[in-house]
């Protein structure tokens, strides 16, 4: 994501993200086929989960609900 967005109160915490993000990574967080940073991903799935939405009813200034979605599929 190129521009910082204003968080969202289910944004994963520093501490929070320290604690699950070694047991999310399935690849390097550098690696060429991701275009989305891991946290931003899991964000966009705490969105979903907290306010109940549809997939496609995601906010913009998250990755695409098909990035967030296929990715909580792999975990």
């Amino acid at each position: 994501m190129s521009s910082i967005r204003k968080p969202y109160p289910s944004d994963v915490s520093d501490e929070e993200w320290s604690l699950v993000a070694p047991y999310l990574t399935l690849m390097d967080e550098g690696a060429p086929q991701r275009q989305h940073p891991l946290r931003e991903l899991f964000n966009g799935l705490r969105y979903v989960l907290r306010y109940g939405i549809a997939w496609r009813a995601m906010p913009n200034d998250l990755p695409p609900w098909s990035a967030v979605y296929q990715q909580s599929q792999r975990w």
